[in-house]
């Protein structure tokens, strides 16, 4: 969910019509029963909405400006960001749009207050969760575009069309989901999210169909073509099991060594140590979906600057190459 440039006067504009209409009934069944609980969840959302009032006074991404004869425009913006060769992008940024991840932030803490008080009420918490998970793939988005522009077997028209994808992920109003990409890459972290993995024979073949049937024809194709692939198949396995390749080669090492057939959840656990490497993802909680891809390509980063085997991407990030070159 992103600000308009309009100005704001309620709550319903900071927040899709959804998710006012879930609060505002959140607030009502609040009001009857815990007055005290309902008085946090409004002073909350006052929050939220004096901090989306604040950022929408900022100009557009988009907009044009003059400052000391110098043109500062989308194009620039767009220049810049193509030139990306490092993850310190913070400062290269216009200052709406980092406040408007801090607001997109803020929106998650506020519906994580209001699952916490209804957890037990699924009729309320299943669509509290879903909003959730949204913004936390609109954030992860980002980052997967941020890390596909510092890829150096992109060229420089690519990049271009990736910056103009982030652009208007920055300034698409209440619903970033209409930018060509991003329902992609919601699908598949909904889907893993949904699909815990299984082990077993560390073949992965329950965890990609559980994952597959709720994807679309565009990933089916990216299977068949694409895993061929070696980087492909680690990055795949690392996404399914929610370890990592190094961890992957330790439990399959163990399953030969010890003539093992199968091995289940807890024992996996025994066999990495008490100090995984990736975050786990837990349902009950959508922000471990992002954990899990920081550590992931946090890995992936740190293999390619010392030269380890293993995937020097993640699956997201190839997932994404794979769209863009099919266009």
């Amino acid at each position: 969910m992103f600000l308009s440039v309009s100005n704001i006067v309620s709550p319903i504009c900071i927040l899709k019509e959804n998710e006012a209409q879930l609060v505002e009934e959140i607030e009502t069944y609040l009001d009857a029963r815990y007055p005290e609980e309902s008085k946090l969840v409004k002073d909350r959302f006052r929050c939220l909405q004096g901090l989306g009032e604040a950022i929408s006074q900022y100009p557009s991404v988009r907009a044009i400006q003059i400052m000391r004869g110098e043109h500062r425009s989308e194009e620039n913006l767009i220049e810049a960001l193509s030139s990306f060769s490092s993850t310190s992008h913070l400062f290269h940024i216009p200052t709406r749009v980092v406040a408007t991840r801090s607001f997109l932030v803020a929106k998650f803490h506020a519906f994580s207050m209001l699952s916490m008080l209804v957890r037990d009420i699924q009729v309320f918490y299943l669509p509290l969760r879903r909003v959730m998970l949204s913004i936390v793939c609109t954030l992860m988005a980002e980052e997967v575009y941020f890390s596909c522009l510092e890829d150096a077997s992109f060229s420089h028209d690519t990049k271009i069309n990736l910056a103009n994808d982030l652009i208007s992920l920055w300034d698409s109003g209440r619903d970033p989901r209409s930018i060509r990409h991003l329902p992609a890459l919601e699908s598949l972290w909904i889907a893993r999210d949904a699909a815990p993995p299984t082990f077993g024979t560390m073949e992965g073949s329950s965890e990609l169909i559980r994952i597959s049937m709720d994807m679309g024809e565009d990933w089916h194709t990216f299977l068949i073509q694409e895993t061929d692939h070696t980087e492909t198949r680690w990055a795949l396995e690392e996404f399914l099991f929610g370890l990592s390749y190094e961890e992957i080669l330790k439990v399959r090492s163990r399953l030969v060594r010890f003539g093992i057939s199968a091995v289940g959840r807890d024992e996996v656990r025994s066999y990495i140590g008490s100090q995984p490497a990736y975050r786990t993802v837990k349902d009950a909680d959508p922000r471990t979906i992002y954990d899990f891809y920081i550590d992931r390509r946090d890995a992936a980063v740190f293999r390619t600057r010392i030269g380890l085997p293993g995937p020097q991407r993640t699956l997201e990030e190839i997932y994404l190459k794979y769209l863009i070159t099919i266009e």
